[in-house]
């Protein structure tokens, strides 16, 4: 677990979990967090902090080539590896209280390495008092500010060839929601809960071509999904139990984010309606 207390100092942490080197790249303007590899061209490196912004998002390095990269867009815009697109992991942003009832023996990221930095302030609040996570005010501009929905609506949102398609997480049931869609052609499946406040989402068919009838699941965290083979499968798409246990389907290239980002990051986005 990665808190944001500790993410809108630092924006980025680099870490090693389950065998793999990631980056925790979280933009608190854009409100976007979204797990990058470290693994770039065979060689494995650390991201940082550039300070430069694009339609006000983060804009990480990588300290093997010191090429600049935009998280949002996931791909290189300045450097030696300019074009090159990066490999990213489904994260899950929620509350401490659903994240602790998902897996209650989480690792967390520690507050030791605090650097004078205080964790317990906010540090996006304007002079007039205004919060940057609800207000609708915006530090800096943007290229297109799409009005169809409030700029601070956290929406969760998937990319299919360069095309996006937002889902608002405030729609979702009080309850784990289950909603079948298409979209480019891809048969998908989006999982949330308004109250325990996360969403994800993966493609529908199987690695294996195996399309199943998933139902949403109440009260089994962490479970989240069932299927007509019997499989009960966690809000990462993993099979925790069933003929498929241990399986995974198929993550969408998904995150959350405010909705303004969305709107500027992908014009004419898809807005889901409940």
């Amino acid at each position: 677990a990665y808190p944001h207390k500790i993410l809108d100092w630092h924006e980025i942490v680099n870490d090693d979990i389950g065998g793999r080197s990631i980056a925790i790249t979280y933009c608190p303007l854009t409100g976007t967090a979204i797990g990058w590899s470290r693994l770039i061209n065979g060689e494995i490196t650390t991201f940082g902090v550039s300070g430069f912004l694009y339609n006000t998002n983060l804009m990480p390095y990588d300290r093997l080539t010191n090429s600049t990269w935009s998280q949002m867009r996931q791909d290189c815009v300045n450097g030696s590896l300019i074009g090159d697109g990066i490999k990213t992991y489904q994260m899950v942003e929620t509350t401490w209280g659903t994240w602790k009832t998902l897996y209650p023996n989480t690792l967390v990221v520690p507050n030791t390495l605090a650097l004078g930095r205080p964790y317990g302030v906010y540090p996006y609040i304007s002079q007039s008092g205004a919060d940057y996570r609800i207000d609708p005010f915006l530090i800096f501009p943007v290229e297109f500010d799409d009005n169809r929905m409030p700029r601070k609506e956290r929406v969760h949102g998937l990319i299919i060839n360069g095309q996006a398609k937002v889902y608002a997480i405030k729609d979702f049931r009080d309850e784990v929601t289950l909603i079948h869609d298409t979209f480019e052609g891809t048969p998908i499946l989006i999982v949330g809960n308004r109250s325990l406040n996360f969403a994800n989402s993966f493609k529908r068919t199987l690695p294996d071509g195996a399309n199943l009838d998933f139902v949403a699941l109440q009260d089994n965290f962490p479970a989240v999904l069932s299927d007509n083979e019997g499989n009960e499968w966690d809000v990462f798409g993993e099979a925790i139990n069933g003929p498929r246990k241990g399986q995974r389907l198929v993550p969408t290239n998904s995150f959350i984010g405010y909705w303004f980002s969305w709107g500027t990051f992908y014009p004419n986005a898809d807005i889901y309606s409940f």
